[in-house]
This record gives C-alpha cells, structure tokens and sequence, in this order.
C-alpha cells in the first residue's frame, strides 16, 4: 500500500464535509465573514432556501483583488494576526470556509475595497466552478464584498440527496441569520427570499435586538437577566415557566458573543427550570456569555459552534444560580395563555410582590449559584411575622377535615394581591375578589407547589434522612469513574448518598437517600459519573430527589373536587403570596389567572 499526498481539490471537499453540511451552514459561514469585515449593513438573499442561491453582501472593508485569490487558498485568513488562537476575538479564524463552500458549488466572490482604487476605482470578481478557476475580471459595485454561492452540492449527488425540502433549508437558513443577528445587533440586517423581504433590522441594542427576534410575549411574559460571577457575566431574557413551548427551537445561546449550541449551556437551562416546567417542554430564552478570552477554548470543531471550557462547573453555577435566583423573585406571576374560545382575553397574572424569605436563594442550586440583587419588598408584601402566621394557619386548616360547603363571604376585599376567596367552581377552582380584578385560582395546582416548597425547604434546612444498606454494595466500574465519584463523595454524602473507594475499578455504597426507596445502585452509580463528565456536577441524584418530592406533593395536596371552606380557601391564596414560585405547579403548569375589570367591563360592553 503506497501513501500519496491529496490533490488540493480533493482536501477542499473533504474539509466541506465538515464546513459545509448544508445551505444554512454555508451561509453562517459567509454571515460570520461579513461581520468580521466590520460591516454597518449586511444583506442575505435566498431562493429555494439556498439549494439555488445563497449571496451575502456587506459593506465592510473589502478586498484587494490579491487578498481575494489568497482567501480563496486553504487556511489564509486575516483573523489571526499573530498566534495567540486561544485569544480569537473574530467569528472566523480557520481560513476554511471560501476554499470548501468553492469546492462544492459555483462561488462568484465579487469586492471592492472601501476608499481604495481597484482598477479606476470599480471593484474585482472571481469565479470558481467546483474548485476550478473560471473566470476573474473587473466587476461594478460599491465598497464592500459580496458572495454568491449557486448549485450547491450540484456534482456532489451523494451530499445533494440527503439535502431536505426547500423549506426545511429555509428555516434552517433564518435560524441562523437570526443567531447572528442576536449576536451583532449594532449591525443591521435585511433578509430576502425568493423575492421576499423576511427581516429588515436596524442596528439597536442588544435588548431591543433580541425582542425584534423573539416572540413580542416575551415583552409582557419574559424575565431580564444580569448576574456576575468570578469574572463572568451573563446577560438577556428567559420566559416565566408557564410561558414554555413543545420544541427547542427558541433557545438562543452565545458566549462572548459567538452563536454556539453547546451541551453543558442547554442543560444548565434546563437545570434551571427543573421541577418548574414539565419534562417535555421547552423555555424560550436568549442568554450572552461573557467570559475571560482564556476560559473558553473555541477551536474545538471547524464549525465552531461547540466551546469548551476550563471551569464548566462555574459556568453552570453562574447560569443555573442566575436563572434560579431570577425565576425565584418572579415566581409569582402566572404567564397563562388566552382562552381561544373566550371573547376577551386573559391577563397574565399581576406581578404577584412576596418578598423571599431568608435563605431562599440559596436553594436554588446549593449556594452554587451567582446571585443578583435581591428584590424590594411591596408593600402590600406582609410582614415576616405574618408570613409565618399565615403559613401556620394554611397547615392547621388543611390538616383537618375538609368541610361540607363553602360558606359565602361578606367581608370587605382588604390589600391582598390575590384577593380574598369568595367561593369555588365544581369543587376545584377557588373565585376571589382583588382590588383590580377577579383572580381564579386551580387548588390542586396551587397545593402541589406549596406543599414541594415546604418539603424542599425541610430538606434544605438540615440533613437528607439516609437509609444505611444492611450490607454495603459494591459496584464496578470504570476506573475514570470511580475517580470522579470519588473526587465528588462529600457533595453525594450531602445528598444521603455514602460512598468511598473500594479498589481501583469499584466503589462501596454504604447509605442511600431514604426517599428513593428501593432503587438501582448500580445504575444510580454509572448515571452519576457519566453526568459528572459531562457536566461537572452530581445531579442526577438531586433531580431523582426532586422527582420523588414532587410525586409525594401530588399525592399529599387538595385535590380537584374537595369542597373547601372560605377559611380554607383564603389560607392556601394567603400562602400562596409568600412562597416562591407559587405561580406554577410542579409541571409548569399555571396556578391562578386574573381577569381584571377592564376585561368584565368589555364583556358587558361598558368600554
């Protein structure tokens, strides 16, 4: 077997394999290329969502017409002055991109370089046909660089069938325009498909960018984010719980200001809203990364959308605890959906004031997390004496025998966020009475969050109660991850689970958490260490507890269909307004809605 060296031609088209995997991968590439050129507009057109035509053109600083035959060789680029590649502030760095895309489809680069005089001031172009020069010449067009890519894939079929629909390609292609659009709101964007303009963006700040891309709900069902920590900072917007989706499609992540789809920042976003949303649902949310050039490694794929970095235990800290903190001290608001069938719309729930109790914070990841400036007290918010009457009273009147009916109500509706009960509808729905409106309230789903509430609380005021196995159980593994169990055994032990080292491929289990009952070791063991590689923290043990927490409070609440009395009633809205995130049940599901009355007085006509 003799060894050759590749043809030029055939290592273009092996390294678009990897660049180049479909239009939208192509196009981020050239997006990425025209922000770096220090552009003030950039335009994308698109027909048959880039199976036909991808061109890109901007009006940054553009090309000699020898920078434009050296950018079209194999790692040239002008990112990386020096060699510092673990201090690339650009989007681009590899010098790949031109080469591959060219060596695959009909590429025309077309620039001029602003101020500069190529060929009596016009501008220069060069076509490549599949990685074959086809012509170059002088071209007419103003100060900047504009790239057409034409019949992508076309002498590549085994690429061009495995290519979806025109659509599919579409959505592909706007996503990523809108990720870079996220990424660099101080330019402005148009984008255009099959002769249709789509997006039209002028620069802004990055807060109006974002809700110019995101769902305009977010506006009235969303949450600011701005948290520090050890030299890191994280920035934008995530919506309430009750606000969530079927898909994953509106999560939107970027450190130090580059889009990546990295998988310790999406399941920190999912560990944020743990037992706040169901399993099978999604928060929308846009977040900014900003961390030290030398904490994060970006050359880590030729499509640079996956970092690395040298702390990702901080960096899920600071984004778990940030979002926690932040949905913590919004957790009273209701972001339920309109009723399609209804012929008014329903509020979202008013900002429910409560202020958090001591210590709240802190559990929302362990003392891990980075946390914001704690919020004001309201004024209708009562006093921290009076919390606890109120909390008592709740456990008093629902350990008791629930009552034959609801009794009415005749007392005047004090300063209460939630109002005051006023009765029930089919024994599962409590009415009350608030100064600016009617608020409905589902008493199973209210009852299910306060009572995991005050579980978690008893958790996290003092030891998890531990079962000791009557014979300590030895598990083999793998010697990697018995070292990170191991490196880990006091976290796990403050979560009631005992183990040390027993050999260099096996650990010993002397207790387990009492609430996971009879449950797998071994499989609870390999679980751990996997999650531990992967994200730098033992968390699949505190989800099992959170989950067994949340079935307990199911069982343990007010169901739908018990009567309740007013007293009853008016304990559990009392609780409600002191205790975090009251304004979803366990599933993400919401607890209250309001109906205010400008709402009743459109359905009697009086405005």
């Amino acid at each position: 077997m003799s060894i050759r060296r590749l043809p030029p031609e055939l290592i273009n088209r092996i390294a678009a394999g990897e660049v180049v995997e479909r239009p939208a991968s192509a196009l981020k590439e050239l997006v990425e290329n025209s922000l770096d050129a220090g552009p003030n507009q950039v335009a994308v057109r698109l027909y048959a969502g880039g199976l036909e035509l991808v061109e890109v053109a901007d009006d940054g600083c553009g090309m000699t017409p020898d920078e434009m035959r050296l950018a079209l060789e194999r790692h040239a680029t002008s990112k990386l002055p020096g060699d510092a590649i673990d201090r690339v502030t650009s989007f681009g760095f590899r010098g790949e991109a031109l080469p591959s895309i060219a060596s695959v489809s009909r590429l025309t680069l077309e620039s001029r370089v602003r101020g500069g005089a190529n060929d009596k001031g016009g501008g220069w172009r060069i076509e490549i046909d599949h990685g074959e020069m086809f012509a170059e010449g002088p071209a007419a067009l103003p100060p900047g660089t504009r790239v057409r890519i034409e019949g992508l894939f076309d002498k590549v079929p085994a690429r061009r069938k495995f290519l979806r629909s025109p659509r599919a390609e579409y959505a592909a292609c706007l996503d990523a325009v809108k990720r870079l659009a996220m990424a660099r709101s101080d330019v402005g964007f148009t984008l255009e498909h099959d002769g249709r303009r789509i997006l039209t963006l002028a620069p802004a700040e990055p807060p109006v960018r974002v809700a110019e891309l995101l769902t305009h709900e977010l506006d009235r069902d969303g949450i600011g984010i701005d948290c520090t920590r050890e030299g890191m900072r994280l920035t934008g917007v995530i919506s309430l719980p009750t606000f969530n989706r079927g898909v994953a499609d509106q999560q939107f992540l970027f450190v130090n200001a580059r889009p990546v789809k990295d998988r310790l920042l999406v399941g920190a976003l999912r560990g944020a809203y743990r037992d706040l949303i169901a399993r099978d649902r999604h928060p929308i949310a846009a977040l900014f990364l900003d961390v030290p050039l030398e904490e994060v490694d970006v050359n880590v794929h030729p499509a640079k959308t996956e970092v690395r970095f040298r702390d990702p235990s901080a960096v899920r800290g600071l984004i778990v605890g940030g979002l926690r903190h932040a949905l913590d001290e919004e957790s009273g608001r209701s972001a339920a959906r309109e009723q399609a069938a209804a012929p008014v719309m329903w509020t979202t729930g008013a900002d429910l004031p409560y202020r958090l109790r001591e210590g709240t914070a802190e559990r929302s990841e362990a003392g891990v997390g980075a946390m914001c400036e704690p919020a004001q007290a309201h004024p209708l918010t009562p006093s921290r004496e009076r919390e606890g009457e109120l909390v008592a009273d709740a456990h008093r009147l629902f350990a008791q025998a629930p009552s034959a009916r609801a009794e009415p109500a005749t007392e005047a509706v004090p300063s209460f966020p939630l109002g005051v009960a006023r009765g029930q509808v089919a024994a599962t729905y409590i009415v009350a009475e608030a100064e600016d409106g009617l608020v409905i309230v589902d008493q199973h789903a209210a009852h299910e969050r306060l009572v995991l509430e005050r579980m978690r609380a008893a958790r996290e005021g003092g030891a998890v109660a531990r079962q000791a196995l009557l014979i300590p159980e030895v598990v083999d593994l793998e010697e990697p991850d018995c070292d990170r169990l191991e490196g880990a055994a006091a976290e796990l032990s403050e979560l009631g689970l005992d183990v040390e080292r027993f050999g260099p491929t096996a650990m010993l289990v002397r207790t387990v958490p009492a609430a996971l009952g009879k449950t797998d070791v071994a499989g609870l063991l390999a679980d751990l260490a996997g999650e531990i590689a992967d994200l730098g923290g033992p968390l699949s043990l505190r989800d099992k507890l959170d989950h067994v927490a949340a079935t307990i409070a199911c069982h343990g609440s007010v169901r739908a269909g018990r009567v309740l009395s007013v007293a009853e009633m008016n304990a559990l809205l009392r609780e409600m307004e002191v205790t975090p995130r009251s304004g979803q049940c366990n599933h993400g599901r919401p607890t209250w809605v309001k109906l205010g009355h400008n709402e009743i007085e459109k359905l009697f006509g009086r405005k």
